[in-house]
C-alpha cells in the first residue's frame, strides 16, 4: 500500500523537478541518497549501528524533556520552536553518539567475524539512518512548512505511516541482522 501510494507520486515529482529553482523536496530527497551513500562507505555497520541507537535515545530524550513543552510557543514565538527542538535533537544526539562509541556499546553490537559488515548490511543501515534522521527532523517542522512539500516527500517522511517505518524497520532488521552474523561467528570458531 506504502509502495504503490509512492509510485504515481514518485513519477510526477520526477517531472516536475525545476533544476534552475530547486526546492527543499529536491534537497532533502538528494541529502538522502548522497549522505546514505557516503556514511555507508565512511562509517561502517558498526558505527551505524551505534548511531541509530543514539537517535532512538535522543528522540526519546527530546520526546519527553519536561521544560521543552512550557517555553514552546509563548517565549520562542511559534516559528522559532522548531528551531529549538531540533538544535535540542542534534545535540542530544551528538553528544550521545561520542558517549556511546566510546563505551562497551560499540563491542557489545560490533560483529567479531566482520569489523565493517557486508556492504549490503551497511547501505540499507546508512539508508535506514539517513531516512529516520530527515523524518524525525521534519517531523519538528510546523504544519505549514510540512504541507508545502511534494506529496512524495510528505508520503515517505512525514506522513503516519513514513514516521513509523522509519523508527520501526531499522528496530526489526537489527535483530534479523545481529542474529544472522552471530550464527556466522559460531561456525567460524
Amino acid at each position: 500500500m506504502f509502495l504503490a501510494a509512492t509510485a504515481g507520486i514518485e513519477n510526477s515529482f520526477i517531472a516536475n523537478i525545476d533544476w534552475s529553482q530547486p526546492t527543499w523536496d529536491l534537497f532533502i530527497i538528494l541529502f538522502f541518497v548522497i549522505a546514505s551513500f557516503l556514511y555507508g562507505i565512511s562509517l561502517g555497520r558498526d558505527r551505524i549501528l551505534v548511531i541509530l541507537v543514539s537517535i532512538y535515545m535522543a528522540l526519546a530524550v527530546v520526546n519527553t524533556a519536561p521544560y521543552i513543552g512550557d517555553m514552546s510557543t509563548t517565549e520562542v514565538g511559534v516559528n522559532q520552536f522548531f528551531v529549538v527542538r531540533i538544535s535540542l535533537f542534534l545535540g542530544v544526539f551528538i553528544l550521545l553518539f561520542f558517549l556511546l562509541s566510546r563505551s562497551a556499546l560499540l563491542q557489545t553490537i560490533a560483529s567479531n567475524s566482520e569489523k565493517r559488515g557486508n556492504f549490503w548490511q551497511i547501505m540499507i543501515f546508512s539508508i535506514l539512518h539517513v531516512g529516520l534522521l530527515i523524518s524525525i527532523t521534519l517531523s519538528f517542522l510546523p504544519d505549514t512548512s510540512s504541507e508545502s512539500l511534494s506529496p512524495l516527500t510528505q508520503t515517505i517522511f512525514t506522513s503516519e505511516l513514513g514516521r513509523f517505518l522509519w523508527i520501526v524497520v531499522p528496530i526489526i532488521l537489527m535483530i534479523m541482522f545481529k542474529g544472522s552474523n552471530d550464527k556466522k561467528f559460531k561456525y567460524d570458531v
